[in-house]
């Protein structure tokens, strides 16, 4: 059996933090491949280690010393080798990373700095070896990962070997390193998993699992302890912060289960997410969770007899195409077609693309609806329950909650509705108290 587990910034704060994972590892033999990301904040009011090499490449870019801060994430990792009894000495690699700074380096490689470093320190802790991320993560030019090439070079750098893998980066086909997106970790781990076609794909954290709820908007909301890769896309995609966006594909192509679990409570199973899961239609549970995103709007078109107009869908997309403004959802009726848009996306073209639109599709009226909120309730056995939407609608209903917009997914994974913004926290509620609470 082979694990591979992904620590995250919170998981190596500090020294303390670094002996959690070492116990973490050493408690089971298959957890052979370690990522990491770079040191957390310990406390309230610190800083991530990414953040301040961020600041230096700022300072850099506008010449200005940031010498002070460098000093801060020398001492930072210093500290942690002094407090992990390494002998490790990273002096000689800081020093030439500042003569690099003082000459050229590019905003990329400065910020990738931060897993490097710490990947080494965890390396020396563990007793495994250190593979640099910048040997097999191969992005092409444009950007996206060569997963071809990445795999076979990760299969050929690993082997069989126990390593501890800096997340983050990787490098581009000139040589020079280039980063994910913030929270790019969990990629690098999830491209690991693959590429060595890993039983599980373990990432830890600073939480037990995914939660059915916003804690900030409900109390103490109930762990989701299975859900399947669907379900955490719409989970995700809907506004739930679950994992970076670019994780699940590697994995779930592979079909390797994911599991995400708490370093401060390794005993915690967490949430194991899969493929598929065999189902208990009997259980009084429909909705695996619950999640939304404020900040949208809503344009609807009407038109008497759009419905026989096959091209007149495709006439208005075309127009927020050229605006590059994305459609969310598409909730529509005979001869009315409604279009869900982020708000930022649209407020300095909106005017303009109205324009167009009346132009081009020559309706009876537009109507623009502003301050809107989705809301969804996720689920894979709500296909198995009649009349739910009815119940959920019912339930926002009795409690004050007005519905502007009702969508729902052919695949009936989710039930998405549309609320005022001021709606938006009351109506997470309902639904969790109404359909979530009484079955726990």
């Amino acid at each position: 059996m082979l694990k591979v587990l992904k620590f995250g910034g919170s998981s190596l704060a500090d020294a303390q933090q670094f002996a959690k994972v070492k116990a973490i590892v050493e408690a089971d033999e298959s957890r052979r491949v370690v990522i990491v990301s770079a040191p957390g904040k310990r406390f309230s009011g610190d800083h991530k280690i990414t953040d301040l090499l961020y600041l230096c490449a700022a300072h850099i870019k506008y010449g200005v010393s940031c010498e002070e801060i460098f000093d801060m994430i020398r001492t930072r990792y210093l500290e942690i080798a002094h407090d992990c009894g390494l002998k490790l000495d990273l002096n000689p690699d800081f020093d030439a990373l500042w003569a690099k700074m003082q000459e050229c380096i590019e905003k990329d490689e400065l910020a990738s700095r931060g897993e490097y470093f710490s990947a080494r320190l965890m390396a020396e802790y563990l007793g495994y070896e250190f593979l640099d991320a910048a040997e097999w993560v191969k992005f092409r030019f444009d950007g996206t990962v060569d997963t071809d090439a990445t795999y076979e070079a990760l299969r050929r750098a690993a082997g069989d070997r126990s390593v501890v893998i800096p997340g983050f980066y990787g490098v581009m086909p000139d040589g020079r390193i280039r980063t994910f997106s913030r929270g790019g970790s969990d990629i690098t781990g999830a491209l690991a998993a693959a590429a060595l076609d890993a039983d599980v794909y373990e990432n830890w954290t600073d939480v037990s699992g995914i939660l059915m709820a916003d804690p900030r908007i409900v109390d103490d909301p109930a762990p989701i302890r299975h859900l399947t890769y669907g379900e955490l896309r719409e989970l995700s995609y809907i506004g739930a912060q679950v994992l970076h966006e670019g994780t699940i594909f590697p994995v779930r192509e592979k079909n390797i289960p994911l599991n995400i679990r708490n370093t401060n409570e390794p005993e915690h199973p967490g949430t194991t997410i899969l493929e598929s899961i065999e189902e208990d239609t009997n259980d009084g549970s429909f909705i695996t969770g619950i999640a939304g995103k404020k900040g949208f709007s809503v344009i609807t078109i009407a038109k008497t007899g759009m419905s026989g107009d096959p091209g007149t869908l495709v006439r208005i997309l075309e127009i927020l195409a050229k605006h590059e403004v994305n459609v969310e959802y598409i909730p529509s009726g005979i001869d009315i077609i409604s279009l869900v848009v982020e708000s930022k996306k649209v407020s300095k073209c909106l005017y303009a693309m109205l324009g167009e639109l009346q132009k081009e599709v020559q309706p009876n009226k537009i109507t623009v609806t502003e301050h809107i909120a989705v809301v969804a309730a996720v689920g894979r056995k709500m296909a198995y329950r009649p009349g739910v939407s009815g119940k959920i609608f019912a339930k926002l209903g009795e409690n004050g909650v007005n519905i502007r917009m009702i969508t729902q997914g052919p695949e009936e994974l989710n039930i998405i509705v549309g609320v005022e913004e001021k709606d938006f926290a009351q109506a997470i509620r309902v639904l969790y108290d109404s359909f979530v609470k009484e079955h726990i």
